[in-house]
């Protein structure tokens, strides 16, 4: 169980919700975490768990049907997620693509998708990577060209979480191919239109139970009113949720970095070699000594994020540095902590095969450490 008493960011509104998301996720996920991994896909009765426990979309506004709290509610379901060890893709629906909803939806979509997005009756995908575009989003290939009242969307997308599951997916489509980043817009496409499909559910490394698709999409028709946001506003709308997708991440890799370490804790207490714990040889103590340190420094500077975040201050070079240092320190815990485990560590039936598994990917989306690296660079 993660301790939260030396937190800074949370209140105790935020403590109490904490306590509710530990209660709902013992029940409807914990028991099934070998089930997800070994389906693929966490199934929609979970959602609409979390949905009924208002763990779904918190920060969506009283007037939109949500509850209207802060993002630091977010924080704490993606850090109990993280913590359990399961890749479900709640925090994407939570943290990424209700904003876009929100924010830049007219009524009517925000009429017709906020409902179901906060009961889990509604689940969403954003469709930006392709076969031969990633962390360079200007060179998405996708088009929706205006056809009279409509755009035709064809093209295809890859990694895309949630895939699987999606009722709805914000496809990254160049609605003016001529004009570079100023012709990209985001087009909603429901999952029942016809020409749209999904391929396969990718087979991954690690995070087995995210649902993680190619999209295709074949002359799909839909409306020019299913543009999110601004025409041609795409790769804005894009670059202006950076910061809060990118804290995401952080907050979830130094969830998943504290079950490591308390796992290798765990283990090396019980575990004897030589007649003593492998927790008694000195290696082993300083090992985990200078990964407490780097905990520590961690959780300090996720609340120090957060805060900056829920004031409306936290930059997109400062996001960029959190979810390079996290991630980067969590694949460090995370290998420590499995060569602790001696033998044991390679084998599944030990959580920490699977957190290591799951790591391995925080380095690369949301943008990979490279490319964090060069945003930081440009703030120099």
């Amino acid at each position: 169980m993660l301790d939260t008493s030396y937190r800074t960011a949370y209140n105790e509104d935020h403590e109490a919700f904490r306590d509710t998301v530990r209660k709902v996720l013992s029940e409807h996920m914990e028991p099934y975490l070998d089930q997800h991994e070994e389906e693929g896909v966490v199934p929609r009765k979970a959602w609409k768990a979390l949905g009924e426990a208002g763990m779904l979309c918190p920060t969506v506004a009283e007037e939109n049907g949500g509850l209207g709290l802060d993002f630091g509610f977010n924080c704490v379901l993606a850090e109990e997620l993280a913590y359990l060890g399961t890749s479900a893709g709640f925090t994407l629906q939570n943290d990424i693509t209700v904003n876009y909803f929100e924010r830049l939806g007219s009524d009517e979509q925000k009429a017709k998708y906020l409902p179901g997005m906060i009961s889990g009756d509604i689940i969403t995908a954003i469709a930006m990577t392709e076969p031969g575009a990633g962390s360079d989003l200007q060179g998405v290939k996708t088009t929706a060209i205006p056809d009279g009242n409509h755009l035709v969307v064809n093209g295809s997308k890859t990694y895309i979480t949630n895939g699987q599951n999606a009722d709805v997916v914000i496809v990254v489509a160049k609605t003016d191919p001529t004009a570079g980043a100023k012709g990209t817009s985001l087009v909603l496409v429901d999952a029942d239109t016809p020409g749209f499909e999904r391929g396969r559910n990718l087979d991954k490394i690690g995070q087995h139970s995210a649902d993680t698709s190619e999209l295709f999409f074949q002359d799909v028709r839909v409306p020019k009113t299913n543009i999110l946001g601004g025409e041609g506003r795409g790769f804005i709308h894009l670059m202006e949720e950076l910061p809060q997708e990118r804290l995401s991440i952080a907050v979830s890799a130094q969830g998943g970095a504290q079950r490591a370490f308390d796992e290798a804790v765990k283990f090396t207490k019980d575990r004897k070699a030589f007649g003593r714990t492998v927790f008694e040889f000195q290696n082993t103590k300083f090992t985990l000594a200078d990964l407490k340190a780097k905990l520590q420094v961690g959780w300090a500077h996720l609340d120090w994020a957060i805060a900056r975040h829920l004031r409306g201050e936290l930059t997109t070079d400062e996001a960029s540095a959190a979810k390079l240092w996290h991630t980067e320190m969590q694949w460090e815990m995370v290998d420590a902590c499995l060569q602790l485990h001696g033998g044991a560590g390679y084998m599944n039936e030990y959580p920490i095969a699977r957190l290591w598994r799951d790591a391995r990917v925080q380095r690369i989306y949301g943008g990979t450490s490279e490319i964090m690296k060069e945003v930081v660079s440009r703030s120099i």
